[in-house]
């Protein structure tokens, strides 16, 4: 599989799994765990996760499903912005380290933009790095204007965690272009969309049956073919993950670019960023 490297050096696949809505009814937690276990197999070691999911829940899940594995995932969890003061992180830190049963998390995010300045924010992720607590810390949900806000702590900024996929394309006006630029890798969180819309889309299905696929894969390999880009796309079931796996072997041709470009328009001028 395809690897993205962080400003660190450190390198993960390009194709991680998500854990939204995972967590919220403890019937299904053990099949959930199962699912990201075998996405573990199949090369997905990239796990996502927050304290917001499932209100800790998905964290649970998480350590569920690497007991015994936590050498071969690299974990991502996220901060509320109420949370990411210097007074407050490192007590959530705290409390997702306990629910996901590790003593670091490899890369700590910012969820959304809160009322805390980004400036004492980053100063207390710089803190939990000295602690041991993570190894590194990265942004979600921040537009180019966000990140130039950074300023001298942008090389430090691992990654910028944004919704982006076929029907949410505005990232690719400049967003994606500028941590390029930087050498920042970018991680599409729904990036086959929410509600099964997007999978219905008849030019995504004349797509996937010209490679004898799922909507899904090529809704993620579309996703994928961007230098930079990591999903992470959420599987419950063996099929879907099975599925999500496979698109990293999907290369799509200019055909199936000009089809899905006439069916989901680039953009053509800046908009606000989207967000779930």
């Amino acid at each position: 599989m395809r690897q993205i490297r962080f400003p660190d050096g450190k390198e993960v696949p390009a194709l991680g799994q998500g854990t939204w809505h995972m967590g919220e009814r403890g019937a299904d937690r053990r099949a959930e765990a199962d699912a990201l276990r075998l996405g573990l197999d199949l090369g997905l070691t990239l796990i996502d996760t927050a304290e917001m999911y499932a209100d800790g829940g998905a964290e649970e899940v998480v350590r569920e499903a690497l007991a015994g594995r936590r050498d071969e995932a690299f974990v991502v969890s996220k901060v509320y912005p109420q949370n990411a003061s210097r007074a407050r992180m490192a007590k959530a830190c705290e409390a997702s380290l306990r629910r996901l049963g590790m003593e670091t998390i490899d890369l700590y995010l910012l969820h959304w933009r809160g009322g805390v300045p980004l400036a004492e924010t980053v100063e207390a992720f710089e803190a939990l790095i000295r602690a041991g607590k993570i190894r590194r810390w990265g942004v979600s949900n921040l537009d180019l204007d966000d990140l130039e806000e950074l300023g001298a702590a942008l090389p430090d900024c691992a990654t910028d965690q944004v919704l982006y996929n076929l029907e949410a394309r505005g990232p690719e006006y400049d967003l994606l272009p500028f941590c390029t630029e930087k050498g920042i890798p970018v991680m599409a969180y729904s990036p086959v969309g929410q509600g099964g819309r997007l999978l219905r889309n008849p030019a995504l299905l004349k797509v996937a049956a010209r490679h004898g696929t799922g909507a899904a894969a090529v809704a993620l390999a579309f996703v994928l073919r961007r230098e930079g880009v990591i999903a992470i796309p959420k599987a419950g079931d063996p099929a879907h993950v099975r599925e999500n796996a496979a698109a990293a072997a999907i290369s799509l041709s200019e055909e199936d670019l000009r089809d899905l470009d006439a069916a989901f328009p680039p953009p053509r001028r800046k908009t606000a960023l989207a967000m779930l």
